[in-house]
């Protein structure tokens, strides 16, 4: 059985009315609770704080991650790590909840990555655009090394070739929302990752 079947027979994968959040009117299924993300944020940590990272750059791709990306640079922190941080804002939804296809900066980093290594963090991987844009626009501009983070990894067609190093969940082939991501931008604020329905 794979890890996301596994996932989908867990019980917080299971719809469960109880667990299910009203917001605005609208019903939100739960999929990954507050206290499954906290307690997911410290093993993560660990994993990166082991993989060998020298003179650190986290860079968080805004808007969708900036939740989780503070989350896991406190956690790494508590891991022994201190990492210089920074953020990327790229664009390829608008306002829909379909990729547009194309990927545009909106904003860019400040710092410069020549000889460093660094760790692109994301909310999540789907057709990969957006992750792999980032990371070969990191890689030409130097970096000694490159890897990537997500929070959610769903299991779909990629139209990029991009595999992240370290992945938080698996995640329902299902549109998400919360815990800084969002539909024509709202939801971000939810503590849960969940779906509308």
């Amino acid at each position: 059985m794979s890890t996301l079947q596994s996932l989908q027979k867990s019980p917080h994968m299971m719809r469960n009315r109880m667990s299910d959040q009203t917001h605005d009117g609208r019903t939100i299924e739960v999929i990954f609770p507050p206290e499954q993300i906290a307690a997911r944020m410290s093993g993560l940590a660990d994993e990166i704080a082991g993989a060998g990272f020298r003179d650190l750059l986290v860079v968080s791709i805004l808007k969708g991650s900036f939740i989780f990306a503070a989350d896991l640079i406190r956690a790494l922190h508590v891991s022994g790590l201190a990492p210089q941080v920074d953020f990327l804002t790229l664009s390829s939804y608008g306002a829909g909840t379909k990729s547009r296809g194309e990927v545009r900066i909106v904003r860019d980093i400040d710092l410069d990555v020549t000889g460093r290594d660094v760790l692109v963090v994301d909310d999540i991987l789907e057709s990969g655009r957006t992750l792999a844009f980032a990371k070969n626009m990191i890689a030409a501009r130097g970096a000694a090394r490159v890897e990537c983070c997500v929070l959610l990894d769903k299991p779909v067609a990629r139209a990029a070739s991009v595999q992240p190093e370290f992945t938080a969940f698996p995640c329902p082939d299902v549109f998400v929302v919360g815990y800084g991501m969002d539909a024509a931008y709202r939801y971000r604020e939810l503590p849960y990752v969940g779906r509308v329905v």
